[in-house]
């Protein structure tokens, strides 16, 4: 079993600073290894000798440090043999290959002599992770949905890095190769029995955490029920005005923790005054730390409310949970641009409205509480379900009649046969269903309950042409 604890660090100044260098360092070199792996893909089309236009100077195809036809790469240096006397992997990774140059690093800068090897090993293979990832995307999603191109990274975006080996606790201190023993609060007690595997540090506004893994090989992992034998399963709607609504008619509501009144006017407040200060001045820094330190207290309220939500979720005496499968990144993109076709000027689309949609869906962070039911569920047993959700809130529970006008804000009201409910809590009785289908196939509407559903005689219904409430509307038509 793997598993990872964090902890905050209490380290002295000395060991602070030194830390702070080595993120920029690894930094530097995360980017410098990228820079290479781009330039040897370009380097493919060139024949003869060009002109860098980053650089301004000569450059040749050869100059690359993982070019397999460069001199320095040596990407066909390997040393393992096979039982026949052939060599097992003939052509190195570019990882591989930067991996190996790292002692000429030291050699030529020797200021990286003071970071531990296993360090910068894992800062490579960050690389090559992300390098990873992106491909696995291109193979199972073409049309360019998930994670993008590795991009180069700034400060903002790099402030921590791993430990491989040579990690070592004592109670509340730990042991950091090249930075020494240091104290840490032992909120959580490490199990015996379980060893140390790695250990990620990491930088946020209020000082230095911790993430360690640990594993005990004696401790099989967590295993899912079989489908088979789910006999329950409970559906997930996730909302904004509600945080979550559940099949069984419950609803969580949304704190809204950086979209309420009272945080959107802090914030404000504390931006403005960042930006009257001069660039560059300590007073500037300070007033960005203030700001930094609130964005983590609403952070810090976040995660330990979506912890509390997720318990909740996962504790009831279901065997199954159906979440829906949302394309999250998609739901946050920008309205398309609409232009005059006879004048050429830009119309309206809807993008200042759209853009408190976005600021409250990132607000209530869906992806996260997902994990964290995800991760609890995976704990007790309990399997999890990937629902898709379109047109989950707009199709009818009682005929199946789908059509956007059956929604009107929070309310359902079916055009063709009456049927109406808290349109929430019918999309999740919907997911639930959908659940059953994977699980059962046809079987599933076989213990649909509609008690709890009232009827409408169709005649003293017609189909509404009006929105109702825009900002709803648009909630559950971005999500279907």
């Amino acid at each position: 079993m793997l598993i990872n604890y964090a902890y905050k660090l209490r380290p002295n100044i000395t060991q602070s600073n030194k830390m702070s260098g080595w993120v920029d360092m690894l930094r530097s070199t995360y980017n410098w290894s990228l820079a290479d792996r781009i330039t040897q893909y370009n380097q493919q089309f060139f024949q003869g000798d060009y002109c860098d236009i980053r650089t301004r100077g000569e450059a040749c195809p050869l100059t690359c440090f993982v070019s397999k036809n460069g001199a320095s790469g040596e990407p066909w240096k390997d040393t393992k043999v096979d039982k026949d006397g052939k060599l097992k992997n003939p052509r190195r990774s570019a990882g591989d290959i930067q991996i190996t140059g790292l002692p000429e690093l030291k050699k030529a800068r020797p200021w990286f002599s003071e970071i531990d090897s296993t360090v910068l090993q894992q800062n490579v293979k960050r690389l090559d992770t992300a390098y990873k990832n992106f491909f696995e995307r291109q193979v199972a999603s073409p049309s360019g949905e998930g994670r993008g191109f590795p991009k180069f990274k700034n400060r903002s975006n790099f402030t921590s890095f791993t430990y491989q080996m040579g990690v070592k606790v004592q109670g509340s201190k730990i042991y950091l190769p090249k930075l020494g023993w240091m104290r840490f609060f032992n909120s959580r007690v490490i199990p015996v029995c379980f060893t140390i595997k790695a250990a990620t540090i990491r930088k946020r506004q209020d000082g230095w955490y911790v993430s360690i893994r640990i594993e005990d090989k004696t401790i099989p992992d967590y295993i899912s029920k079989p489908l088979d034998e789910v006999n329950s399963i409970l559906g997930c709607d996730m909302g904004i005005t509600k945080l979550v609504h559940l099949s069984d008619r419950h609803q969580i509501d949304n704190p809204k923790f950086s979209t309420n009144k009272k945080a959107k006017r802090t914030l404000k407040i504390r931006q403005r005054r960042v930006s009257k200060k001069l660039k560059g001045s300590k007073n500037r820094k300070k007033a960005a730390n203030k700001l930094g330190h609130f964005h983590k207290k609403i952070t810090d309220k976040r995660v330990a409310y979506q912890w509390d939500i997720a318990n909740k979720i996962v504790s009831k005496s279901v065997d199954a949970i159906a979440l829906e499968d949302l394309n999250i990144s998609g739901m946050l993109k920008r309205c398309k641009v609409k232009t005059d076709e006879t004048t050429g000027r830009f119309l309206k689309n809807g993008q200042s409205r759209k853009k408190g949609l976005n600021r409250a869906i990132s607000d209530a962070s869906w992806s996260e509480l997902i994990l964290k039911i995800e991760y609890l569920a995976a704990k007790q047993g309990k399997v999890v379900i990937k629902i898709n959700p379109i047109h989950s809130s707009q199709e009818c529970r009682n005929c199946g009649h789908i059509d956007k006008s059956n929604r009107d804000g929070e309310k359902f009201i079916c055009t063709e046969c009456g049927y109406h409910e808290h349109a929430d809590i019918g999309a999740a009785k919907t997911i639930r269903d959908r659940g059953f289908k994977i699980v059962r196939g046809d079987s599933a509407k076989l213990g649909v309950n509609h008690q709890n559903a009232q009827k409408v005689s169709p005649r003293s219904m017609s189909k509404r042409g009006e929105f109702g409430n825009l900002c709803k509307q648009d909630i559950k038509s971005v999500k279907s």
